[in-house]
């Protein structure tokens, strides 16, 4: 009696899953990779924005007309003017330069350092490792924006100060991953294989030991740009960023913080620092999941 409905229920679970339409290949990409391809195209979109901005605009991002200050979105001015009377279109193309080239700089320098001081603590061990290591867990027990507010501080309002302030506090992070990493590695037979040949140690690390370890730390350097150009705006917000007029995102937030009524001041160069962050999480996300075996078996 019991048999009967149970095997009915089986038959027709079945024959749902057999109805069920099997997603074709390029469904399995979309739903698998479709953000990470909005976020390439949102980086790729900045990045060209970035490089031919002086053609995309008659305008100077420092040019002042007083008697167009803070003018609404119009034909002339597409995104309004500031309150001196420049153009915030074209404050914003220019703008894109500084944010997109700090970003890459502090990541890319302080992921090569980072991955370099962490591998060699990994691969020397013993006290060296202690030091290098302590030190990287005093850098990181401060909260990242409040020490580069503190060292920017101490430097000095300026572009270069800004992004030394950000790269102490950068480079810790890829040294811990590094660590475990290089510590995973070095333990393989290919290693001890390296050893016995006679291999130095400093070309066994980079020549065998981080290409090995790469993976994580693309996935952690594509996250970190978004994560790097949004805390050189907060810093440029504060006032210790670009040195006026040069056009920066953070700044030019701070320069509307106040103009309530004025609202496109502020709001295009937040919009854009929110789009420039989503587009490389998104894209971070989806390297994550490419270099990840188990995922691309699901």
């Amino acid at each position: 009696m019991t048999g009967e409905p149970m095997s009915a229920a089986a038959d027709a679970e079945a024959t749902v899953a057999a109805a069920r339409p099997v997603p074709t290949r390029a469904q399995r990409w979309r739903r698998r990779y479709g953000l990470a391809a909005l976020g390439a195209a949102i980086v790729l979109a900045w990045v060209l924005i970035a490089l031919v901005a002086p053609w995309l605009t008659p305008y100077k991002p420092d040019a002042v007309d007083v008697t167009n200050r803070l003018q609404p979105p119009t034909w002339q001015h597409w995104l309004g003017t500031d309150v001196l009377g420049r153009d915030v279109f074209t404050r914003l193309l220019y703008g894109a330069r500084i944010s997109l080239t700090t970003g890459f700089v502090v990541v890319l320098v302080g992921a090569v350092f980072g991955t370099l001081v962490g591998g060699f603590a990994a691969y020397a061990r013993g006290r060296i490792e202690s030091v290098i290591m302590r030190l990287t867990d005093l850098v990181l027990c401060f909260p990242p924006i409040i020490l580069a507010l503190a060292i920017a501080a101490a430097l000095g309002i300026g572009t270069v100060n800004t992004i030394i302030a950000m790269l102490v506090v950068w480079w810790p992070k890829f040294a811990r991953l590094a660590h475990s990493l290089v510590l995973v590695q070095r333990s393989q037979e290919y290693v001890e294989a390296a050893m016995v040949v006679g291999l130095s140690p400093a070309r066994i690390l980079i020549r065998h030991i981080i290409p090995n370890s790469i993976g994580p730390l693309i996935v952690l350097v594509t996250l970190d740009i978004g994560n790097a150009i949004i805390t050189f705006a907060g810093l440029s917000f504060l006032g210790l960023g670009v040195v006026p007029p040069t056009p920066e995102w953070g700044s030019m937030v701070a320069e509307g913080r106040e103009l309530v009524q004025q609202w496109w001041v502020a709001a295009f160069p937040g919009l854009a620092i929110l789009s420039i962050v989503l587009g490389f999480n998104f894209l971070g996300d989806g390297v994550r999941d490419w270099l990840d075996p188990r995922a691309r078996k699901r």
